[in-house]
Order: structure tokens, then sequence, then C-alpha cells
């Protein structure tokens, strides 16, 4: 009963929230960036949140369980990936953006940066947007299920309806303000439940040393990184493919969205700040818990997925467990509206307004990303219904799957002043179709994570094209020019 009224009262801040961003959303693009006004706090703790996603508090100590300190290698490659994009892309995507005719979504950049009159970029990368934001979704919606039914016993089908219906609502009304300022209040709650689990469980086993000792007696091989569980080496192709998935930051459109919406470029540097701290301790803490519960269960679980649940239910009173659990699906919907309002975003702006309705009011272009939030949210919750779904699974291809057709394309753009059209079309489908195509293929190198290889092929095909074809045209390069200024003023 604790439990439960807890969550009611988390989600009715949450809708609060959102009717006042509501009330604050006139245009669309206050719908998509907040009107880029947003100040460095709320944009790296937003970035962060909606990054992490359930996988944070499901995946990642379900995997920490299972593999023991493997888990830091990803870690690892997550932070570097972090710190990378915000050192890398912040600054100069705030700047091109803005100067590219308010560009408000990264197809509609694409399109602006190289004066792309054929719209081909704008709907290709839109394309790509909706198809691996359902899978991204889905994850979120999966993980919100699982929550549901571990923690009040509902139905699966019924625990996924309930977690996006509360997704929708607030996402349908408030927009990208609604989105960063619950995303706020959500990232301080993540990483709070993420420090505090651990430190009781710990607490519990007597200490450090006493819970590494239970793991040891458990497994000793979960305590080197260089060795499997089994107690076989690690593989090049095992390490390489946790470490790559660094790699997807550079093309995740939900993050990149708060590279667009912060204030200034001057407000970069203090948000690097905050997303890496926040990024490292809310990391740490997750494989933490996954490390913590194998000496406190001496049972082990059936899904790994759920440890954070089990390990909060075991640890503390259900007034603390209430909040700490609504920990997670503040996790889920950090991500789920993030990714529901740049789907939306690419409907209504890229398709709608781009193939259809070039004239349409901005009232018209909200409405219709309002209406686009519903019908992508369905299509990913039937996504969701599977139950054997696993979250990390659907994570780890959404991730390769943008960070591969987006990432280098990006890169190149912001500064490769020679890169063209032709350059940026072919990179962005050859990523993506690499990560389409490796996922099916196993065996040898085809079990590396497939973000590397399609990384590797998009900037190849990037250079090849762009060299191939013809530069591009002197107001193109001029624009490049301008920016690359304005970031060293």
């Amino acid at each position: 009963m604790i439990i439960t009224l807890t969550f009611i009262i988390y989600l009715v801040l949450m809708l609060a929230i959102g009717v006042v961003a509501y009330r604050r959303t006139k245009d669309l693009s206050d719908y998509v960036l907040g009107g880029r006004n947003l100040g460095a706090f709320p944009s790296a703790l937003s970035a962060g949140a909606s990054d992490m996603s359930g996988w944070l508090l499901m995946g990642l100590p379900g995997y920490a369980m299972s593999a023991g300190y493997g888990s830091f290698w990803l870690a690892g490659g997550l932070l570097v990936g972090t710190w990378l994009n915000w050192l890398v892309v912040a600054q100069r995507l705030r700047v091109y953006s803005a100067q590219a005719d308010d560009s408000l979504t990264l197809p509609a950049f694409f399109e602006k940066r190289f004066n792309d009159s054929s719209r081909s970029l704008r709907v290709v990368s839109a394309f790509f947007v909706l198809v691996f934001f359902l899978f991204y979704t889905s994850s979120g919606l999966v993980a919100g299920g699982k929550l549901f039914e571990t923690v009040f016993g509902f139905d699966y089908t019924l625990a996924v309806l309930l977690g996006a219906v509360a997704v929708i609502s607030y996402t349908l009304f408030g927009g990208y303000l609604a989105v960063c300022w619950t995303d706020v209040v959500q990232g301080l709650l993540m990483v709070g439940a993420l420090l505090l689990v651990p430190l009781f469980a710990i607490g519990e086993l007597g200490g450090m040393s006493q819970t590494l000792e239970a793991v040891n007696a458990k497994n000793p091989e979960l305590l080197n990184m260089f060795t499997e569980a089994d107690g076989s080496s690690i593989t090049l192709i095992g390490t390489l493919s946790l470490l790559g998935w660094g790699l997807g930051y550079f093309g995740q459109p939900h993050i990149l969205a708060r590279f667009k919406g912060i204030s200034s470029k001057d407000a970069v540097p203090s948000a690097r700040r905050i997303a890496v701290i926040w990024s490292a301790f809310s990391m740490a803490g997750a494989c933490l818990i996954g490390l913590a519960a194998i000496g406190y269960l001496p049972d082990g679980l059936g899904d790994n997925e759920t440890v954070f649940m089990v390990m909060v239910d075991a640890l503390f009173h259900p007034l603390i467990a209430g909040i700490l659990l609504a920990a997670i699906l503040a996790a889920v919907m950090s991500t789920a509206d993030s990714q529901l309002l740049v789907s939306s975003s690419a409907l209504a702006e890229d398709f709608y307004k781009a193939l259809f309705n070039q004239e349409a009011s901005q009232e018209k272009l909200v409405m219709v990303g309002r209406f686009a939030v519903i019908a992508i949210a369905v299509i990913a919750t039937f996504f969701a219904l599977d139950k054997d779904s696993k979250v990390l699974s659907l994570v780890s291809y959404a991730w390769a799957g943008f960070g591969a057709a987006f990432g280098p394309a990006l890169i190149m753009s912001l500064y490769w002043k020679r890169m063209n059209t032709a350059g940026a079309l072919s990179g962005i489908i050859v990523g993506g179709v690499t990560v389409v195509v490796w996922k099916q293929l196993s065996g040898g190198w085809f079990d590396l994570y497939e973000i590397i290889p399609g990384v590797m092929f998009a900037f190849i095909a990037i250079v090849v094209a762009t060299l191939a074809t013809a530069a591009p045209a002197r107001s193109v390069t001029e624009r490049f020019e301008s920016v690359v200024a304005e970031i060293k003023d």
C-alpha cells in the first residue's frame, strides 16, 4: 500500500510538471527544443537521464551480477563516450544548428548543413530515427512492464500498458520543457538510488572486503576483469564489443537534442563536467549493485535484470523502497519521453512539413507532433508486449543503429569543410544498414558488436563518396567557416 501511494505521488508530480510546461509551449521550437534556453545543470542531467534509461537500473546491474568486474569494461566505454560527446560535438552542434536556419531536428540539420534541396538527406535520416527508436522506446516499456509486474504483481501486458500511458501523458502535453525538467528530478532520483542501494547492501554484508569475499566464494572469476565467468580468458572481440558502446553517443538524437537546446555554447563546459560526474557515480553504483547482489542473494535470480528491485525490497522499509523503485520508473520515463519527442519531431518536421505541407503553421506542427507521440508509442508498446524481451538486448541494437547511422556523419559534418550531401547520405545509409545486416550474422568477427563495423564503414563511405563527387557550394563552406569562427570567439 505504501509503495503504491509513493508511485501515485511520483506520477502526479511528473504530470504537474507536464501541465506547467504545456502552458509555456507556444510553437514547435518550444515543443522540440524548449526555445533553446535551458541552462547547464538541467541540460546535463536531462542528457544523462535520457541517455541511461531503464537499462542503468536493470540491464547494467543484471549484467554486473553475471559478469562481475567484466561489467567495468562496458561502464568505462560509456563514461569515455559521454565525455567525448560533450567535448567534441556539443558546442559545434549548438552553434551550427542555430546558424543552419535554426534546425530543430537532426534530419533538418543535415539538410540545412549541406543545402540539400532534394530532401533525400532529411527523409532518409528521419526513416532511421523512426526505425531504431521503435526498438529503443520498446526497451523502456519492457523495463516499465517488469517493474510493475515485479513490484505490484500485475499481469505483464497490463504493466506495459500502464507504463506507456504514464510516459505518453506528459510528453504529449509539455514537449521538451516537460521532458527536461522531469529529467532533472528523475536524474537526481536515479543517482541517489544507485548510490544508496549498494551502500546499504555492502553494509549488510559487513563492508567492501566482506562483500568481495562473498563474491569470491561464489566465483573468483567474477573478480577478474580479464576472465569470463567460466574462467576462460576474455577475447579481443568481447572486450572491443564492450568498449565499443562508447561510440554510440555521437549519434543518439535524444542526447544530441540537449546540445541544441542548451542556452549557449558557453554553458557547455559546465554542463560537460556535471554530465560526466553524474554518469560516473551512476554507472559505478549500478555495477556495485550487481556485485553486492552476488554475495547478498545466495540463490541467485531467474532474471538478473530484476536485481535492483529485489535488492530494494530486501533492504528497505516500504516507504523508502517505494521512492527507490520510483527511480526505475524515472529511468524508463526519462528516456522513453525523449525518444517519443524526437520521433514525433521527425514525423512532424521531417515528413509532414518537408513532404506534405511546407506552409504548415506552428500550431499545426505541434498538433501533428502530439498525434505522432501517440502513434509511435502504440507501435512500441506492441513490440514491448513480448515478455521474453531483454532490456539490454533491445537497447544495444538501437544504440548501435543510431551510433553508426548518425555518429560518423555528424562528426564529419561538424569538422570537415569539404564534406558534401553525397558523403552524408552514404555514411548514414551504410552505417545504418551495416548494423542491421551485421546483427543477423554470427561466428568469428561477426560476433563483434555491430556498432564497430557500422561506424568504420560509415566513415569510409563518407570519405569515398565525398571525394568522388563535386565539392559543396561556396555558401555551404562559408557557413562552415562562420561556425568555426564563432566557436573560437
